[in-house]
């Protein structure tokens, strides 16, 4: 490692779109087939729920009789769990080369943090299969924090748990709205777009 600017930072990392893939295409359709009905209409209501079950407000279950109901159909206890199972494999891929990066700061002795809009199901799946979760000091998930970004108390959340000035902390994220909220909280802030960009920003060989 080289110095940088940001080296006595917490790193504090979204997870999907940067540690975790987005949806795939064929974990999307998978799910949407399982749904059944015309797909554009699923993912409206699909996202239009989302942030409730983001929070923890609601469960698998209620989210996905939510998004039933909006959709004038009525999803049975055998469908949701098909549906659940779909929704967590659909979002499990990793990046092997983020996930990397993320060992080799925590062996250099990084501080390295997780803050991540994700339901309680998928939380608990990813802690079941990914020890690299370990490293982080923390890990902010919104569906056991009650705030999911770019809500302000999401950020306050964090910089708490960490016990850490928030311009002492770097968020990286891949959605410019969320960065702009965390520079607006006190956070510095980086747009993520690749890991080797990344690995150039914080200095690492």
């Amino acid at each position: 490692m080289t110095h940088d600017s940001t080296t006595d930072h917490v790193l504090l990392f979204d997870m999907f779109g940067v540690i975790a893939h987005h949806q795939s295409e064929a974990g999307k359709a998978r799910l949407a087939a399982t749904a059944g009905g015309p797909a554009e209409a699923f993912w409206s209501v699909y996202w239009s729920q989302r942030r409730p079950y983001d929070r923890g407000h609601i469960d698998g279950s209620t989210y996905w009789k939510r998004v039933a109901e909006i959709l004038g159909t009525a999803f049975g206890p055998k469908r949701i769990a098909e549906l659940i199972e779909a929704d967590l494999a659909s979002w499990s891929a990793v990046d092997g080369e983020m996930v990397a990066l993320i060992e080799e700061l925590a062996a250099a002795g990084r501080r390295v943090a997780l803050l991540s809009n994700i339901p309680e199901e998928l939380a608990a799946h990813y802690e079941r299969r990914h020890t690299w979760l370990n490293h982080f000091e923390v890990c902010a998930f919104s569906c056991r924090i009650g705030h999911a970004k770019p809500e302000p108390g999401a950020y306050r959340w964090a910089y708490d748990a960490l016990d850490t000035a928030p311009e002492r902390i770097l968020f990286i994220d891949d959605r410019e709205e969320n960065i702009e909220a965390a520079r607006t909280a006190g956070l510095e802030g980086r747009l993520f777009t690749t890991a080797a960009d990344l690995k150039r920003a914080l200095g690492v060989s």
